[in-house]
């Protein structure tokens, strides 16, 4: 995909590298040492996604680190942990559906909607199978869900969960939800196992308590297990006690996953030559993009190497190509 011409495709300024100008982000050479990539991590049950987030960046002793997606304490499952110039991605990746299995305990309600809060009892009137898969059935779908006080919802200013430690009433606006799948596991003794996919910002801890009120006989959430989020699988994961012996043996590569994996639903572009100096120089790019849709785009070096993501425009040249626009560089050198 070689560029004929120096001029900037049509509609895209050619960026100037002068500091302070260039409107795309773009990393110093110094002081930029990896390591670079994702980590899944198996969160345990206990931990805050921040204390992981920590103690992974004291086990690598890593300058840069985030993660993709909170987990409370209570909870466990996949984390995903980007490091180094991973973290420029996180703004781009944390819209995707998750999916978790999910414990719920039949008779009894707490205010946090885990097994940490104060217990309101119910009834013990279980309903049978049908009746739960009836009531289940209705969790599909775009619906409106009240988050629980106990989150990290801005009221007023302030998180939900500070108001409601301090005994204010919190009254809890009503949020626009997606269920994808909530399918029944098991169901033992007022125990309720489900599987469920959802987009983002649906609370299990809010299903669970919605769903014994449906049922009469109130529930709450007693575990959680959180098996997939921005493309990371559970079977991927590495506990914290894995990743430092994984480290200390000098094996790291084995478990880093590359800077832009979690932009895989992202078409890629491999450039050659001369069209990846002028992206990595922040200019746009004539490049050859058959079948590919206007929009964004993960840029290749000509060997593959992942270094920038773009917009892929929709004019032509003479030549058949399309303009390009650099958006993000990537430095892991």
């Amino acid at each position: 995909m070689p560029l004929s011409e120096t001029v900037p495709a049509p509609g895209f300024p050619c960026h100037q590298s002068k500091r302070g100008n260039n409107s795309m982000s773009r990393t110093k050479r110094s002081g930029n040492a990896g390591p670079h990539g994702w980590l899944a991590i198996h969160k345990e049950a206990g931990y805050t996604s921040t204390r992981v987030v920590e103690r992974v960046k004291r086990i690598l002793r890593a300058g840069r680190a985030g993660h993709g997606g909170t987990l409370d304490p209570f909870s466990e499952g996949v984390l995903p942990i980007a490091l180094g110039e991973a973290t420029k991605t996180l703004s781009q990746v944390l819209d995707g559906d998750k999916a978790y299995r999910c414990w719920v305990r039949l008779g009894a309600e707490t205010d946090t909607g885990d097994p940490t809060g104060q217990l309101t009892p119910g009834n013990n009137d279980f309903p049978d199978r049908e009746t739960l898969l009836k009531a289940l059935a209705a969790y599909h779908g775009e619906q409106d869900q009240i988050p629980p006080i106990y989150s990290a919802i801005h009221i007023n200013g302030e998180r939900a969960y500070d108001l409601a430690r301090r005994g204010e009433i919190v009254e809890m606006p009503a949020r626009r939800v997606v269920f994808h799948q909530v399918e029944l596991v098991e169901y033992h003794e007022g125990l309720v196992t489900l599987d469920v996919r959802c987009g983002k910002g649906t609370y299990m801890r809010a299903l669970a308590r919605d769903l014994g009120r449906d049922l009469g006989c109130l529930a709450y959430l007693e575990r959680l297990l959180r098996t997939r989020t921005l493309g990371f699988s559970l079977a991927e994961c590495v506990t914290l006690e894995t990743l430092t012996r994984t480290v200390e043996e000098g094996r790291l590569q084995e478990v880093l996953l590359p800077v832009d994996r979690a932009l895989d639903d992202i078409p890629a572009l491999r450039l050659r030559l001369e069209a990846w100096s002028r992206v990595m120089s922040g200019q746009a790019a004539w490049i050859e993009a058959d079948g590919v849709e206007p929009g964004p785009v993960r840029l290749l070096s000509p060997e593959g190497r992942f270094g920038a993501t773009g917009v892929l425009g929709t004019g032509l040249d003479a030549s058949g190509r399309r303009p390009c626009s650099p958006k993000r560089l990537f430095n892991m050198t």
